[in-house]
């Protein structure tokens, strides 16, 4: 049910949850976890506007109050780059469908397997096209780790907060704003963990590579002040950087170079900032895979030796190693490889989707309706040498914040059927990516800050909770 006053809301959760002026309190946390924090999720995601606001702010509330506290990877990453930890590779995962319950998915995988290194991300463009603003991707991650019991640090990411490179252009301090805003939204929602993508900046015409990576890195230093401006007080937001985009060509342990000692010069001139965590680099996949007529990925050559040497190089500016993207499209047997050359971090994707929308348990009555809509409302996505197996393969992240509502909606054996079949994939990247049994390393290096959330002012305004006691 979606009430239609944060009052009705209130009342219904006076059972497991009391609100006391500006404080939350869970009074029965068994009947919030059975039912209560489902309401509050929904409500975060389709409430009128002020209900909307007022379930998140509650969510986050209980949240600080049980441990599901957002939390930045800065400080564990940092201590790879000082040899305290070694080969692991944290599985960065972008959850852009159905974000509570896939996260409940992730959650009850990593309780099975005690792993505490992972991240939920979350890239620019999906915000848009998934329908999941910051506050609401938060939102869904926290109450996620209340329902599943999850008491631990939740490391939340904007992956890619990328500079749009037509914009820069013709209007280049229009498209560093464009992200700064972002920023500004993102953070206050427990962002704490943000790739600064200026690599679409990077240009091959100049002859040297300090200046192809002049507008990068420069640009990255100017992102990464005033990230730290605006970082909540003991948190020092995990920040990486990309040194050529995905899908391109490979990256060199030259660029990276380039890209560092720029980012160095460029930050230390404008102050004394904490820097970059990690870098992303290529070497030779892309996002989502590349897909053949029959609707199959075809196989790729990922470059480990190249992979193992970036990460090494990296280590030596301080940074806890190299990032790699596109990965979750990748065959089984690649993914032990990672750990094994040292790669930091993995970012995995599409897979999820796939696994989801591929099953034999979703329904088929639903892949027909995603189909009809996407061919209008990607139409122009399709190229005229294009088999509908392609098309729907790449267009079909698309639809997933058009059909929210029945996505939400699924229900019994085959809802069932679905999340365990997700469950089961997050296992299998939790040990070969050799995460498992992490969460004692993650609670030694990590501090977790207790952050309160203002109630949010739209709420007093609709004049349903002043003056009433509960």
């Amino acid at each position: 049910m979606i009430y239609e006053s944060t009052y009705e809301l209130r009342q219904e959760l006076k059972g497991s949850v009391v609100v006391k002026g500006d404080k939350v309190e869970v009074v029965d946390l068994a009947k919030l976890q059975a039912d209560g924090i489902d309401l509050l999720a929904r409500s975060a995601t389709f409430g009128t506007e002020p209900v909307k606001a007022y379930a998140r702010w509650m969510i986050w509330e209980i949240g600080q109050v049980l441990g599901a506290r957002p939390a930045s990877i800065h400080e564990f990453y940092i201590a790879r780059g000082r040899g305290e930890w070694e080969n692991r590779t944290v599985p960065a995962m972008n959850i852009r469908f159905t974000a509570y319950d896939t996260a409940r998915a992730a959650l009850r995988a990593a309780k099975k397997t005690n792993a505490g290194a992972l991240i939920f991300e979350i890239a620019r463009s999906e915000m848009s096209y998934c329908e999941l603003p910051p506050a609401e991707y938060s939102a869904m991650i926290i109450a996620a780790a209340v329902k599943e019991g999850y008491f631990h640090p939740l490391f939340i990411q904007g992956d890619h907060f990328q500079v749009k490179a037509a914009k820069y252009k013709t209007d280049p301090e229009g498209a560093i704003k464009e992200v700064k805003d972002l920023i500004k939204e993102a953070v206050p929602a427990g962002f704490w963990n943000i790739d600064i993508d200026t690599s679409t900046l990077v240009t091959l015409d100049p002859p040297t590579l300090d200046e192809q990576q002049f507008h990068n890195y420069s640009r990255s230093a100017e992102i990464t002040q005033y990230i730290r401006e605006v970082e909540p007080k003991g948190v020092t937001i995990s920040l990486g950087g990309e040194i050529g985009e995905v899908g391109e060509k490979n990256s060199t342990p030259e660029e990276l170079d380039a890209y560092m000692q720029g980012y160095e010069r460029a930050l230390k001139e404008r102050g004394d900032f904490a820097g970059l965590s990690k870098i992303s680099v290529q070497t030779g996949t892309s996002h989502g895979g590349v897909v053949l007529p029959d609707g199959s990925i075809a196989k790729v050559a990922v470059d480990f030796d190249t992979l193992a040497v970036l990460g090494e190089r990296a280590r030596e500016y301080g940074a806890g190693g190299a990032v790699q993207h596109g990965a979750s499209t990748l065959p089984d047997d690649f993914f032990n490889k990672f750990p094994e050359v040292e790669t930091l971090e993995i970012h995995l994707a599409t897979g999820f989707m796939n696994l989801f929308l591929d099953n034999a348990d979703f329904p088929a009555n639903l892949t027909e309706k995603l189909h009809k809509f996407l061919d209008v409302a990607a139409a122009d996505e399709r190229k005229p040498n294009m088999t509908d197996a392609q098309f729907y393969y790449k267009s079909r992240k698309k639809a997933m914040g058009p059909f929210k509502p029945e996505l939400w909606a699924l229900k019994g054996e085959a809802k069932d059927a679905l999340y365990q079949a997700l469950e089961d994939q997050f296992a299998f990247f939790y040990q070969k990516l050799n995460v498992t049994d992490t969460r004692d390393l993650i609670d030694r290096l990590v501090t977790v800050v207790e952050y309160h959330q203002p109630k949010p002012a739209s709420v007093r305004a609709a004049g349903d909770d002043l003056g009433l006691a509960d």
